[in-house]
């Protein structure tokens, strides 16, 4: 069984990796900006993008936590910003003797990471485009939170899928 964390800055390209990778092995995807932006549809009063967030990430783990009971492979679909995250994902894959893997796209390109913000199709609780200087995307890009002590895959998704899809699963499947 296996619980594979996906991480990356907003447009990066981790919800399209996670597809092909369920669509490899027949996981489960748990995508962070599905149940967020439903949350945020449902609610009748306003409700701010960090208190949906919020909300989201709970649901998100009791998700991963449930598919991983019933013995299914599990993606969980959302940046990794937080050592909490990182620290969450390895306890519930440990809890189900799951092996855990971590698969960051990373993207150093501020004007990429924006055109492509700008192009794709957006639900509700996805950012339209980066508001920040390249000093702080910077900053976000190269701060990102990894495991410490095991193996991860970081892959230049500035490439096409096809250069790194192999060594994702290779990856996965070792």
């Amino acid at each position: 069984m296996l619980f594979i964390q996906m991480s990356g800055f907003p447009g990066s390209g981790k919800s399209t990796l996670a597809r092909l990778i369920a669509e490899r092995t027949g996981a489960v995807i748990i995508d962070h900006d599905i149940i967020k932006s439903a949350l945020m549809q449902s609610i009748d009063t306003d409700i701010t993008p960090k208190a949906a967030g919020k909300i989201s990430y709970h649901i998100d783990w009791a998700l991963v936590d449930f598919q991983l009971s019933q013995g299914f492979d599990v993606i969980l679909d959302s940046p990794c910003f937080y050592t909490e995250m990182i620290e969450r994902g390895m306890k519930l894959a440990r809890k189900y003797d799951a092996q855990y893997k971590y698969v960051e796209c990373y993207l150093n390109d501020l004007q990429e990471i924006d055109r492509r913000l700008k192009n794709r199709a957006r639900m509700i609780s996805q950012i339209h485009s980066v508001i920040a200087t390249e000093e702080q995307f910077q900053s976000w890009v190269n701060n990102s939170k990894r495991p410490e002590g095991i193996d991860y895959l970081v892959v230049d998704s500035s490439k096409p899928i096809r250069h790194y899809f192999n060594r994702v699963i290779q990856y996965i499947e070792s």
